[in-house]
């Protein structure tokens, strides 16, 4: 049994059985050269670059612009927000797009236009915010952080637009074929990983601004201006693999069949209707990737946020040597996601070999989320050190190698369950999909809602529930350990 295969359907397993189904079941013939499989999957690359500029610069960015780290977290609401609204939604209408271009290639390129459009609007944020009344001496920026919210929830529409297509995009190019749909989708995450060691290298560079001198302005200082500078580079990188990628890769215009026009069953109502018919396999599928994604969302919200805080021992909004402190951590945490994404490159293009010498995707999924469970674990035992070491040491002191190198070790650990979560839960998904006749789209759509779900929960949640701890990140990392270690059980007793 393959790493990802699940077990066939029975023959009066009716799966998702709405609309969608008949109107845009995988498509058929013979599976596309895997060169085109790797083009459309090198999209990821610039879409991720952009997700870690995101989760490696943006909430230390936005608490300098003076929100509180408490509240911080509700910035991130709106990413989960529109992935349970957006990418169903293009989801749907990609499965149905009847375009001269083809079904996805639309939605692939908007979504392209959409994430220079935001890049631009939160790289300038704070020069639009003075230009629109804040004052420099203003230690909260509303202005600015009104134009960094708005940046902020486009680049998310943005995000959510491209991926769910590129995926659907690539098991039409499959043809049904699991193992191609696999093959496929470890692609897709290795070059997730190359978006990721690209952004993390440029969120740790220092001194891109030289590189754009135009980026600092009275309002823009040398860590804005390399926040603008990587965003210049993620919109140049996404254009150029999009525009490459859709012209060499050709998608083929859909027709509905006769009589598919006739049925109007709401967008909604097909979803929920997914939901009400869907078959244990898929409800499995849910329910471990939803444990999974708790784990997750605390630590991709505010890991480099812990280094500059707990490992550091800064404070964004403190004195000049503990904004620095605050600044090196956040840096230090870009480099210790570089070596993540590093980790997570290599662990994807394996996936499916170590699947295989391991029995089958439960099982590998479940080891590596206990392994998920321990890292989180540790990230307590690395904070306690690092405050003993201020206390002997001195408030300034910043932590020693020893512990520099044990928070980084765990940042580079993580890559390897953070590989597996990229690629099962969507092949298996694109597996189920075709065994059971209906929409890629919708499919990889309904998944997703397990994923945004619980981040709306972190996002609403995380902040406050630190603050009822004393602050800091921890609580939400020792919650993350706790899913993770329940997420491990289910995959190992429940996934097919």
């Amino acid at each position: 049994m393959g790493a990802l295969q699940v077990e066939a359907p029975s023959k009066d397993a009716t799966v998702l059985d709405t609309q969608s189904s008949s109107s845009s079941a995988a498509v058929t013939g013979e599976p596309s050269p895997l060169r085109k499989m790797i083009s459309v999957a090198s999209i990821a690359a610039g879409v991720q670059f952009g997700w870690a500029l995101q989760l490696s610069l943006l909430t230390p960015y936005v608490q300098l612009l003076g929100i509180p780290h408490k509240w911080s977290s509700l910035i991130w609401l709106c990413g989960p927000i529109s992935g349970m609204l957006v990418q169903p939604t293009v989801g749907y209408y990609s499965d149905r797009c009847t375009s001269r271009f083809g079904r996805r290639r639309p939605f692939i390129a908007t979504g392209a236009v959409l994430v220079a459009v935001a890049g631009i609007l939160i790289g300038y944020a704070a020069d639009l915010g003075q230009l629109t009344g804040d004052k420099l001496e203003q230690t909260i920026k509303k202005r600015a952080i009104w134009f960094f919210a708005l940046g902020f929830w486009i680049l998310d529409v943005a995000n959510n637009t491209l991926q769910g297509p590129c995926r659907a995009f690539l098991a039409d190019l499959a043809a049904g074929d699991a193992r191609k749909t696999r093959t496929a989708n470890a692609f897709f995450s290795f070059f997730m990983a190359v978006g990721n060691v690209l952004g993390y290298a440029a969120g740790s560079y220092t001194n891109l601004h030289k590189i754009f001198p135009f980026t600092m302005t009275n309002a823009c200082d040398i860590y804005c201006a390399n926040l603008k500078s990587c965003f210049f580079i993620s919109i140049i990188l996404l254009l150029g693999l999009t525009i490459a990628s859709l012209l060499y890769v050709k998608d083929k215009q859909w027709s509905p069949e006769k009589g598919d026009s006739d049925v109007k069953t709401p967008f909604f109502g097909e979803i929920f209707g997914a939901f009400r018919v869907m078959k244990r396999p898929m409800w499995m599928l849910i329910i471990v990737t939803a444990l999974n994604w708790i784990a997750w969302f605390p630590f991709l919200l505010f890991d480099t946020d812990w280094m500059g805080r707990e490992v550091y021992g800064g404070d964004s909004s403190g004195d000049a040597k503990l904004k620095s402190l605050y600044n090196q951590g956040v840096h230090n945490g870009a480099l210790g996601l570089m070596i993540n994404a590093i980790v997570l490159g290599f662990m994807s293009l394996g996936v499916e070999w170590i699947g295989r010498k391991m029995g089958g995707a439960k099982r590998l999924w479940g080891v590596v989320n206990f392994i998920l469970a321990v890292c989180l674990a540790m990230t307590v035992l690395v904070t306690k050190l690092a405050e003993a070491h201020r206390k002997t040491a001195g408030p300034y002191a910043g932590p020693t190698e020893g512990i520099r190198a044990g928070a980084l070790t765990l940042f580079g650990i993580l890559g390897i369950p953070l590989a597996v979560t990229f690629s099962i839960p969507f092949a298996l998904a694109s597996i189920i999909s075709s065994d059971s006749g209906a929409g890629q789209g919708l499919s990889l759509g309904v998944l997703n809602l397990a994923i945004v779900i619980p981040q709306m929960f972190v996002s609403l949640g995380g902040g406050p529930f630190d603050a009822l701890f004393g602050g800091g990140n921890l609580p939400g990392f020792v919650v993350g350990a706790i899913a993770a270690a329940v997420s491990g059980v289910v995959a190992l007793t429940v996934l097919p």
